[in-house]
């Protein structure tokens, strides 16, 4: 599974490479030549041959209501002698772009659920709730409509908003949590450090319009090299216009809640043996912010 897995992101490199060769010749003349998407559609479908056939895990669609439907990646057959993990991603491109390093090697020792959260891949909603409850409440019901009762959860950046209200809401639903690079419990005046780090209005830099925005996004974002580093402009361009623009209205008012309302600063006390992950090199949630959630969650726990 680690040869397929290290295969297959040499092959993405590759990928990328060979396309910016091929686009530098073919359309260095026709910079306004119309053009559909085809590059951002082929690793698409190669993430999901990958996931279906390396990891077994296949496609769910789960309607909760006549408004909300949350898309999943879940087990062809759930094996009982394996705990259950949910995996909620962060903010950016749909599920499998961003757990696809993981999602091979966990997949040996767990059942895995990854959805797409709302405005992302294949999730909708015609609700007008943008609320990170909102997303945890969804989640949750797809989860239990999957037939899951107990679950760990892993989650990372905006996805760990979602995981810890999951933890809130539904205690005796999550084991454990693992928590990766988020911003939970931050205060009013480091949200607002963050975002004059950023250098630019916080929509703009999370959903970029032009190929040199995602650079930038891209360069704050990841610490070592990326694929994204190989490609050119208009490869850049299609994964905006997949990724960035599809939903766009709905990600936009999920950040602006996320940036705007105080009581998502506020946290309650979880039991639930948690792991924090962190990268030290971080400029989106720097290092305090573990340290911060670290405290708060050791001495909530000491209390009782």
């Amino acid at each position: 599974m680690e040869t397929l897995r290290l295969y297959l992101h040499h092959f993405l490199s590759f990928y990328f490479s060979l396309a910016a060769i091929i686009s530098q010749y073919l359309f260095s003349e026709f910079p306004k030549i119309q053009r559909f998407p085809i590059f951002v559609p082929v690793v698409e479908a190669i993430l999901s041959l990958y996931f279906r056939f390396s990891c077994h895990l296949v496609q769910y669609t789960v309607d909760l209501d006549d408004q909300t439907t949350v898309h999943f990646w879940a087990p062809a057959q759930r094996k009982s002698n394996k705990p259950n993990l949910a995996m909620i991603h962060g903010y950016g491109a749909n599920s499998k772009w961003q757990f696809f390093y993981q999602v091979g090697p966990l997949s040996e020792s767990f059942n895995l659920y990854i959805p797409d959260l709302l405005f992302f891949g294949k999730s909708h909603t015609n609700c007008t709730n943008r609320t990170e409850t909102f997303q945890a409440e969804s989640v949750s019901a797809g989860l239990k409509a999957l037939g899951v009762e107990r679950c760990s959860v892993y989650c990372i950046s905006y996805g760990g908003y979602v995981g810890y209200r999951m933890a809130e809401i539904y205690p005796e639903m999550v084991e454990k949590m693992v928590i990766v690079s988020s911003g939970i419990g931050c205060t009013e005046d480091q949200k607002e450090e963050q975002m004059k780090s950023v250098g630019c209005d916080v929509v703009d830099f999370l959903l970029p319009e032009k190929p040199e925005g995602l650079r930038r996004l891209m360069d704050l974002t990841v610490y070592k090299p990326n694929l994204f580093k190989w490609a050119p402009d208009f490869i850049l361009q299609e994964f905006i216009e997949v990724m960035c623009n599809s939903n766009k209205k709905g990600k936009q008012e999920l950040v602006e809640h996320l940036l705007e309302n105080k009581s998502e600063c506020d946290i309650q006390t979880l039991t639930h043996e948690t792991l924090l992950i962190w990268g030290d090199k971080d400029n989106i949630f720097p290092l305090s912010f573990a340290h911060q959630l670290q405290r708060y969650i050791s001495s909530r726990i000491a209390e009782n």
